[in-house]
């Protein structure tokens, strides 16, 4: 084999990231997301494009915030590993996936590669997850009527309820967050995410019982790429009623009635009562993702 030539695109050479078999389908995941042209590299051999990758920040972001895009040709796994380990950035990776990639053995194969190179270059899983759309096609969910909604203008409210929502807690992210700094570290994590979101503050909403308790928050939200449910959360005392349900139904509820013409979310495959949540929400499943995190 020829010596690998690795070197980020430009404007005018932008167009060489499209060469590459697409096995992953990963052109159509993320047709409504933006990459700047510097944040996209290449590994070529002979001139020929065998790697690619794609990191993605919001619009504001200086550094990109994650690996979005990764892929190769056929027998190219070294190749898809050295490109992600000489990046200028190191930041996680998502490798995204079809949702039905288990059933298909040369899309199963191909997941495996790309697993394995992304190890290769020091790469861990993280968790794998659901990934939703919803469109007003699928319905809007019903309203259990059970909880009280209404925006909360003081961020030490979401704060404390982040923190006993992540006491205890099934979600991936939230568990390395806690185990790294502590349940203020994972409630932090999440309000930093929530005002990073270009949507209004005044979405952010609480969630109480009849009788006044608050039992729980949703933040519906918009990112870079639109309408998404941020964040759906019960405190501990008040699980075991599936509020998250009319959680989820009433962030849809909130954004539809603002016009969204999609709604994305996601949940940890291991998080299965949030998964039958969504699921009875009407919630289709349209890809899955790993989340690799960088050691």
């Amino acid at each position: 084999m020829t010596d690998l030539v690795i070197r980020a695109l430009d404007e005018s050479d932008v167009h060489l990231f499209d060469t590459l078999p697409d096995p992953l389908r990963a052109a159509e995941a993320f047709r409504h997301a933006t990459y700047r042209p510097h944040w996209k590299r290449v590994a070529l051999r002979d001139g020929r494009v065998v790697a690619r990758a794609a990191w993605w920040g919001g619009p504001d972001d200086r550094e990109p915030l994650t690996v979005e895009w990764f892929d190769f040709a056929d027998g190219e796994e070294a190749a898809g590993a050295e490109l992600l380990r000489t990046a200028p950035w190191r930041v996680g990776l998502e490798l995204v996936m079809p949702g039905d990639w288990r059933a298909d053995p040369v899309v199963r194969a191909a997941v495996e590669a790309r697993y394995a190179a992304a190890r290769a270059a020091g790469h861990t899983p993280l968790v794998e997850r659901f990934v939703y759309r919803w469109t007003p096609r699928c319905g809007l969910p019903e309203r259990p009527g059970r909880l009280r909604f209404a925006p909360e203008p003081d961020d030490a409210v979401f704060f404390d309820a982040l923190r006993r929502i992540h006491s205890d807690t099934l979600d991936a992210h939230a568990l390395k967050a806690v185990a790294e700094g502590g349940l203020d570290r994972a409630a932090q994590e999440e309000i930093d995410f929530f005002r990073w979101c270009p949507s209004p503050r005044e979405w952010w909403q609480t969630a109480r019982t009849a009788d006044g308790a608050l039992a729980g928050i949703h933040v519906p939200a918009h990112n870079p790429s639109g309408p998404c449910v941020g964040f759906v959360g019960v405190l501990p005392e008040h699980r075991g009623h599936g509020y998250a349900y009319d959680l989820l139904a009433e962030c849809t509820h909130h954004l539809a009635e603002r016009g969204a013409e999609f709604i994305a979310a996601a949940t940890d495959r291991t998080n299965h009562p949030m998964a039958a949540h969504f699921a009875k929400a009407g919630y289709p499943v349209v890809r899955e993702r790993v989340n690799f995190r960088l050691d």
